[in-house]
């Protein structure tokens, strides 16, 4: 079985990110870290929802 490569993140490293995510789910936020599966912590995060709405929810595990 193969290692896994890390991810060429650290240039995005404090800055503002958008992502898509599954289900439609669309988040913005501070990329603060990740590791070689590709797993991101995003702090300042806000879900955009539906409209113009915006749910503030801090810092996540994506």
């Amino acid at each position: 079985m193969s290692k896994a490569h890390p991810p060429e993140l650290k240039k995005f490293m404090d800055k503002k990110l958008s992502l898509k995510l599954n289900g439609g789910r669309h988040v913005q936020g501070m990329l603060q870290a990740f590791d070689p599966f590709m797993s991101l912590v995003v702090d300042e995060c806000m879900e955009m929802a539906t409209g113009e709405q915006q749910n503030n929810i801090g810092m996540v595990v994506i």
